[in-house]
């Protein structure tokens, strides 16, 4: 994943959490708003419901304006033309609150003409009796009114959070699924910068083998070719497995290089048309002393008309060299390698199938992936970076061929590229 995408999943990321955080404060506070007003509205209904009992009880007429009147959020005055008795006034709420599903504690007082002073009546507990209150004994009084009784709700906000219990559920969920987010983006940056890190190390260290390995490579021909080492059989032996295995270095250095240069979309394809069939003999021709040295063969069956296809060629002969090789190798007997190529349509069909330990069910699944080795079993003397399918997987997706492959354990291992055939 390039920096760029990283770049702009994060700014979208971001603006996703911040569109969520706005969105949930807001449900959250219009919620709250709406419970408030159903509060309000269920208060002021039961207060006139104990105004006109009051009445009633005592044969008076109710103000015709500002019966109820909200002083605060949770104080309200309700003015009434005759006296109060205070035990039947604390009756009246509590059965008028119940009715109205106001289950919530509340306080109450009384104006007193001949004292001019509210005289507290009572706190009210109707949630919790062995809950332990303080009573607000100063409560204020009016001048405007002359008749009239307050009362305050002190648990109101606690009342209103309590009938929003969903809503604060569900968006304590969407916090911790954003925190979550926020954790994972940085868990990935972390990985990711110690990805690139590892990278780097990777491919500065394998730059600075080229040196050595060329100068190791100069050193060797002119071992093998002094005739003072070819008069002696067993320092030309020596000679010659420091030739080879320089070589062998050189190769997966190569495929380490080849592989970074994929990843960073640093290579180009420089596509040609050329022939398909000389291409393969050229390769396999190139391949048999390789699969001879390990006793077995290698054999091209040729489709009977030349076949045009467009390509990197370099890329194409280390694609098709990486899976002979395999195949060589994936083997518990003498390898036998047969390559065929056929025309479908407009697409030539290149096969190569070996007679391998072959490849299990589970591993088919990430045989192309970076890194990945194959089980094998009772063979040790494979050596490898576990690069070369899925080097094979990147041409070939580069090149838009489609790559099947078909497997059996003990039995062998088919692959086949469906290359577009170019049209004279």
């Amino acid at each position: 994943m390039t920096n760029v995408l990283i770049r702009r999943l994060l700014i979208l990321g971001s603006l996703a959490i911040l569109g969520i955080i706005f969105i949930q404060g807001y449900m959250v506070l219009k919620t709250y708003e709406l419970q408030d007003d159903e509060f309000h509205l269920s208060a002021t209904t039961a207060l006139r419901s104990v105004a006109e009992r009051i009445s009633k009880l005592y044969n008076t007429d109710l103000p015709k304006q500002n019966l109820i009147t909200r002083r605060s959020s949770n104080y309200y005055a309700v003015n009434v033309n005759s006296e109060i008795d205070a035990n039947v006034l604390e009756d009246y709420l509590i059965q008028e609150f119940e009715k109205h599903s106001l289950e919530t504690d509340f306080e109450y007082a009384v104006y007193d003409c001949q004292s001019d002073s509210l005289l507290y009546g009572n706190y009210c507990n109707l949630t919790d009796n062995n809950k332990e209150v303080s009573s607000s004994e100063g409560l204020p009084k009016f001048n405007d009114l002359i008749y009239y009784f307050v009362v305050r709700f002190p648990s109101r906000g606690s009342f209103l959070l309590s009938n929003m219990w969903q809503t604060i559920l569900f968006s304590a969920i969407a916090l911790l699924a954003i925190l979550f987010f926020v954790y994972a983006i940085t868990i990935i940056l972390r990985q990711k910068q110690l990805t690139e890190q590892q990278k780097d190390f990777i491919n500065n260290m394998t730059h600075e083998f080229k040196t050595p390995i060329s100068s190791i490579k100069i050193a060797s021909n002119v071992l093998v070719n002094n005739k003072a080492v070819q008069a002696d059989e067993r320092m030309l032996e020596y000679a010659n497995i420091i030739k080879h295995q320089n070589e062998r270095l050189n190769n997966q250095v190569e495929k380490v290089l080849n592989i970074a240069r994929l990843e960073k979309d640093q290579f180009k394809l420089n596509k040609e048309d050329f022939n398909l069939n000389a291409a393969i003999s050229t390769i396999v021709n190139e391949e048999k002393i390789k699969v001879e040295k390990h006793g077995g063969s290698i054999s091209l069956l040729a489709h009977d008309k030349d076949i045009t296809v467009n390509a990197d060629k370099l890329h194409f002969t280390n694609v098709i060299s990486n899976v002979i090789d395999n195949a060589t190798k994936y083997c518990a007997e003498d390898p036998n390698i047969v390559i065929s190529i056929s025309k479908k349509d407009n697409n030539a069909s290149l096969i190569i199938k070996d007679n391998g330990i072959g490849i299990s069910k589970e591993d088919q699944k990430k045989v192309f992936s970076k890194f990945f080795r194959v089980s094998t079993g009772d063979l040790h003397n494979i050596k490898g970076f576990g690069l070369g399918l899925h080097y094979v997987k990147t041409i070939s997706d580069a090149h838009g061929w489609k790559l099947l492959l078909e497997s059996e354990e003990s039995v062998g291992t088919q692959l086949e590229f469906t290359l577009p055939i170019i049209n004279s």
